[in-house]
């Protein structure tokens, strides 16, 4: 059965199905398309499966051409219909794994595609979890859903986990060309996953003994920036008590060339996995009652960012005589990094909730985000003109746009509030205050 599927996989023959066709799941279903692989992608929402079968890109990371081509060609389908698994000889599983109101993980997504697959699950196939997730989810959830079919893993199919691990906006390193981590339920199923990656990526295969070392390696990833950008923002938040300037540090510290990694302050940590990925690891280590101080303490720290800007922001206002309450502020970029036009969970979002409960006037611009809206209340991106800069009592800047002319900003601004030191460049203005 192994030796089967692996010259299927190996004259690009297998049959390759994604489940989910978001940040995740269209890149890698476009990889492996582009690989030479019949690939179809799964989604329950309609629109997404419309968008892909006619060549429409929503992703930003993927080369539109690339997609219309894949999809000109016949090599990449989309459907609603989970009926055709039963037609696929290897599926990944690339769905939300969130966190829940209580900040505990929502797997609802994995167990509800693990179920779609079990119904057509078929002797010889490959299962994928791609989705991030706590240590054991492969082992503990998905498999005995699988199982529940009456076959068997190891002898019957072949399960494995293996973390994605997409960087949106990152200029080098994409799905193509990434490392991949894979760790299977026995040797036979890392063996066959590893074979099905290494026929569709550049990037090195690196195989762990099992799905929770691979899982745990996911976690570490995140959890490792999410703390260094924690240290970060704490020594921001000194720095700037103590009159020194924290960027200039940082600076000279990453003049030694080992030992230190530099990581930057700003108005908090954005994005699916940073500020989300650590608390499966924290709920999960309550089952062996062992609480992970290190890591909740810096989630602590960078959930208060958004309220240090906020302070900052009053006492720049208050220099000037002005108070927050009915100031005009121009907050420039929601999206969580630059040069995407993701907000989801960017601190951005909470700099202006806070800034709008103590009376600012607020409006925003962001060449990536036309709108969005966050608890309840619809947001507008406003065009930036002179005029706009001109009219605003402060300018804070959260997101560090490349298109944004940072001259002209500090030419024609009152007061410059830059939380990612984005106007280094910028002759040294007294309009101009860094985090």
């Amino acid at each position: 059965m192994k030796q089967t599927l692996l010259e299927k996989i190996n004259s690009q023959q297998a049959v390759l199905g994604v489940v989910g066709l978001g940040y995740v799941g269209l890149p890698l279903a476009v990889e492996k398309a582009k690989a030479g692989y019949t690939t179809i992608g799964f989604d329950v929402q309609e629109q997404k499966v419309a968008m892909v079968n006619a060549g429409n890109n929503y992703i930003g990371d993927i080369v539109p051409e690339d997609l219309i081509n894949v999809v000109n060609s016949g090599k990449l389908k989309a459907t609603v219909d989970y009926s055709f698994i039963k037609d696929v000889d290897c599926v990944a599983i690339c769905v939300p794994t969130p966190l829940d109101l209580y900040q505990q993980p929502d797997v609802s997504y994995v167990v509800n595609s693990a179920k779609a697959i079990a119904q057509y699950l078929h002797p010889g196939m490959l299962v994928v979890l791609e989705s991030t997730t706590y240590p054991g989810t492969t082992e503990e959830v998905v498999k005995p859903i699988l199982e529940a079919s009456g076959l068997k893993v190891g002898k019957d199919f072949y399960l494995a986990f293996s973390p994605e691990r997409v960087d949106p906006g990152n200029k080098f390193y994409n799905t193509k060309n990434t490392p991949k981590v894979v760790g299977g339920i026995t040797p036979d199923c890392s063996e066959v996953a590893a074979a099905l990656y290494e026929h569709i990526l550049e990037g090195e295969v690196h195989r762990v003994s099992s799905p929770a070392v691979a899982e745990m390696e996911k976690i570490l990833e995140n959890t490792f920036r999410n703390i260094n950008i924690g240290l970060a923002n704490e020594m921001a938040i000194l720095c700037n008590k103590m009159g020194i300037d924290v960027w200039e540090v940082i600076d000279a510290a990453k003049t030694k060339p080992y030992g230190f990694m530099a990581f930057y302050p700003g108005p908090g940590v954005g994005g699916h996995c940073i500020p989300i990925d650590p608390f499966y690891l924290t709920w999960k280590a309550r089952e062996y009652n062992y609480h992970t101080r290190l890591i909740e303490t810096a989630g602590e720290i960078n959930n208060y960012m958004p309220e240090f800007v906020l302070e900052r922001s009053m006492k720049i206002l208050n220099r000037f005589g002005k108070a927050l309450q009915g100031a005009k502020v121009l907050l420039l970029g929601v999206a969580y990094k630059q040069d995407i036009d993701d907000v989801r969970q960017s601190p951005a979002l909470d700099v202006i909730v806070q800034l709008e409960k103590y009376g600012a006037d607020l409006v925003y611009h962001d060449p990536f985000v036309n709108g969005f809206t966050y608890k309840g209340k619809e947001y507008k991106s406003v065009e930036l003109t002179e005029q706009a800069v001109v009219d605003a009592d402060l300018v804070i800047l959260t997101t560090m746009h490349s298109s944004f002319n940072y001259e002209w900003i500090a030419t024609h601004a009152r007061m410059v509030f830059d939380t990612k030191n984005a106007f280094k460049e910028v002759v040294r203005r007294d309009n101009i205050e860094r985090l």
